[in-house]
């Protein structure tokens, strides 16, 4: 039995699926394959690597921090959340990302990004991170805030706006079971934007500005699919019990923490029926 892990974003409210996955550490538990999106890949990476505690603790140290996320980083650099910084010395200076650990998982790590070009999602497979940073980099750069990321002359960002909730993309692969972790409360429904925004900021890539506008309609179709799929008891959802009102960009770390803890909560309140779900 193959068992896959869908990880949606959410930025700061990913600290929920850090929360879920540490559980999952501290159950030795593991799955065979994961498809991550925007944040569920940054803070995902840490499942495979072993790294109990380490995207709460790096998260709740930096976030206050300008050389982290900023305006000032947007105004300087065209990212809100700065490249250098974030991925080139937190992962290998400050909180040192195992990757030994991750290359040896037998875990297949998979990381969503959106084509500017095409408006289609791709899914890369990551085996080195700290050598596929730019990967990680493009799946989470949040549109308006980023500069596209180009890896092999192609831009990129974030690959939530092709695929929010790749749940369709983990049956295509093939897995038997299918977990499924949300950063946001079952309720939640995008709203539709205004169409003219994207339109000039992407008049580049028309497509991707069509991607963008459209993504309410997708996403809140993917949600509807996910409710039928529990309820038929096809796949199994891990989402917040409650919503705590956190911000994408989150700057409170008693809030980081709060999410945190929730995931952890939910995850083990929900475990015995995960068993029964995968048995």
């Amino acid at each position: 039995m193959k068992i896959g892990l869908v990880l949606e974003g959410g930025a700061m409210r990913g600290m929920y699926t850090a929360g879920v996955l540490d559980t999952f550490l501290d159950k030795d538990f593991w799955v065979d394959g994961i498809i991550s999106v925007s944040a569920g890949a940054l803070f995902g990476v840490n499942y495979p690597s072993r790294q109990k505690g380490r995207a709460i603790r790096y998260n709740k140290k930096f976030i206050s921090d300008k050389r982290y996320i900023s305006f000032k980083s947007l105004v300087s650099t065209g990212n809100i959340v700065n490249k250098d910084f974030a991925f080139y010395e937190v992962p290998f200076k400050y909180d040192v990302f195992d990757n030994k650990t991750f290359k040896e998982s037998d875990i297949d790590f998979y990381v969503a990004v959106t084509n500017l070009q095409t408006a289609q999602a791709e899914y890369v497979k990551l085996i080195d991170p700290l050598a596929q940073m730019e990967v990680l980099r493009a799946t989470s750069a949040m549109p308006y805030v980023s500069r596209p990321v180009e890896i092999d002359g192609i831009p990129y960002l974030d690959g939530a706006i092709a695929d929010s909730i790749p749940v369709e993309q983990m049956q295509k692969l093939g897995y038997d079971k299918i977990i499924v972790i949300l950063t946001r409360t079952l309720d939640y429904r995008k709203s539709k934007p205004m169409a003219w925004i994207a339109k000039w900021f992407y008049r580049r890539y028309p497509h991707f500005a069509d991607a963008v506008n459209q993504r309410y309609a997708m996403y809140n179709q993917q949600v509807e699919n996910v409710i039928k799929l529990a309820e038929k008891g096809d796949i199994f959802v891990i989402r917040p019990s409650v919503d705590l009102k956190i911000k994408r960009i989150e700057k409170d770390p008693n809030k980081l923490q709060a999410m945190y803890e929730l995931g952890m909560k939910d995850m083990q309140l929900q475990w015995e029926n995960l068993l029964d779900y995968l048995n």
